[in-house]
């Protein structure tokens, strides 16, 4: 998730990626990182079959240096899209 293209990056794993991409956009919990920073873009993910692999790729991620976390960003995504934005999410309410 971002705010904007070559903003504030936000990587994280969810076993439901549209509950938790619209909890990101209603900004369900106005404490976190990103709804102080404005993150409701979801410009990359990948999906895994096994949650003890998704974990251990999102350990990896937030390792890896800024510039590698954009460079993967936009070999799938070079515009910074909004790639939920046509995924038909209800709003009207959360899980």
């Amino acid at each position: 998730m971002t705010n904007k293209r070559n903003g504030v990056l936000y990587i994280g794993v969810t076993d439901n990626i549209d509950e938790r991409v619209k909890e990101h956009k209603l900004k369900a919990y106005p404490k976190s990182f990103t709804a102080r920073y404005n993150c409701d873009r979801l410009v990359y993910f990948e999906e895994f079959e096994n949650g003890n692999e998704a974990e251990k790729r999102e350990r990896q991620f937030k390792k890896w240096k800024r510039g590698w976390k954009i460079e993967l960003i936009e070999d799938m995504n070079p515009s910074w899209s909004d790639l939920s934005v046509n995924w038909n999410l209800n709003f009207n309410k959360l899980r």
